[in-house]
């Protein structure tokens, strides 16, 4: 197995994670909301765009690696806030299985 590197110098990007969770709304529904659970030092390496039309509306969808230390807590799902970028977690991996750090695959959506 080969050890992946990473400079510890290059997680200059402050996220903060949100986990979605749902309140019955007494009608058979639910009511989606996102929850501030902590913050994180991370880089965010920008990977491929891809742009589509929803309800006539043009957007583009940015896929991005978010590279941050090892966390166990970390799920597809979530999602991470820089400011006003939303970046939804879709996928969790550890590399080289050292529990050195994570990388996270991410999508986000512009309008």
């Amino acid at each position: 197995m080969n050890l992946v590197f990473l400079d510890p110098g290059r997680l200059t990007a402050r996220l903060e994670l949100d986990v979605r969770t749902e309140t019955p709304d007494g009608q058979g529904g639910a009511a989606e909301s996102w929850n501030f659970l902590r913050s994180f030092w991370a880089a965010i390496e920008p990977v491929s765009e891809a742009s589509h039309e929803r309800a006539s509306a043009e957007g583009v969808t940015i896929t991005h690696r978010v590279w941050l230390a090892y966390r166990g807590d970390i799920a597809a799902g979530m999602r991470f806030r820089k400011g006003r970028r939303i970046l939804a977690i879709r996928a969790v991996m550890d590399p080289d299985e050292t529990r050195r750090f994570i990388v996270c695959r991410c999508e986000e959506e512009s309008r």
